[in-house]
């Protein structure tokens, strides 16, 4: 019977199955939940316990002195909390490792500097861990928490999508920032002319609102606001003009001042 050949995949797909992973935990927390079993079992030693920041030195506490904990369920606990934390560091680990080779290349740091601090022996070694390492990194930052595999094709692709990820949000938070610095002006000729429009209950309140925010718009939330108020003065206005079949603006200046926002918000 003939040997079935393994389909080989593309070192570019991403995994099919991602890794489950213990994730973001309040680390800290579940060590002074291993403090209070001890504390509870009359650990002697428990003054010596390291502080519940110091994830790495408290483990090894807890650790070593097990065998303090006599009740069944708190032994239980404490091997699961312990088993939760070095899966928790585990994960961390080449995420830091990761970016301490990114600060050591930039540094100007060779490959071959590098192969004794990543326990390999050759440059082309030390390379394709840290390409390893990224891979990690880049699962961590992927949005839809899909695993990167491990080979360079696969890390080049996903660091080039983060790559054009970046570039789309620097776009659009300069979209923004423009946006927002023409909010303000035109904001400012509407309240200026705001007497050049008829008199309607809903355009009055609108522009009280922008009126009142003005003053002390400054952050991108206060502009979030200010183009709220001011998206609902025009859609206001262009009510009332399907209403009446006439302009909103009694006025050539506030007629411009409505054209004006009508435009900016089109874009």
């Amino acid at each position: 019977m003939p040997r079935r050949t393994r389909k080989s995949l593309s070192p570019t797909k991403p995994l099919l199955r991602t890794p489950l992973r213990v994730g973001n935990l309040d680390a800290a927390a579940i060590v002074g939940e291993l403090r209070q079993l001890h504390e509870e079992a009359e650990d002697p030693s428990i003054d010596r316990m390291p502080d519940d920041a110091e994830l790495f030195r408290a483990l090894l506490y807890v650790e070593k002195h097990a065998s303090v904990l006599k009740d069944d369920q708190a032994q239980r606990d404490g091997a699961v909390k312990r088993v939760t934390l070095w899966q928790y560091l585990r994960e961390q680990v080449d995420l830091h490792q990761a970016k301490a080779v990114e600060d050591a290349r930039s540094a100007g740091t060779e490959w071959a500097d590098l192969m004794p601090a990543l326990a390999v022996s050759t440059p082309s070694a030390a390379y394709n861990k840290a390409t390893r390492l990224r891979a990690a990194a880049l699962t961590a930052a992927s949005q839809e928490g899909q695993a990167v595999r491990r080979t360079p094709e696969a890390v080049l692709a996903a660091e080039r999508q983060l790559e054009i990820r970046a570039a789309a949000e620097r776009r659009a938070a300069e979209e923004a920032s423009r946006r927002h610095a023409l909010l303000v002006p035109v904001a400012r000729r509407l309240v200026r002319c705001r007497s050049g429009f008829v008199d309607d209950e809903d355009v009055e309140f609108w522009l009280d609102q922008i009126e009142a925010v003005l003053p002390s718009c400054h952050t991108a939330t206060q502009m979030v606001s200010l183009g709220t108020y001011l998206e609902a003065l025009v859609r206001a206005l262009k009510k009332i003009e399907q209403h009446t079949a006439q302009p909103a603006g009694c006025s050539d200046e506030s007629r411009s001042a409505h054209a004006a926002a009508a435009e900016l918000l089109a874009h």
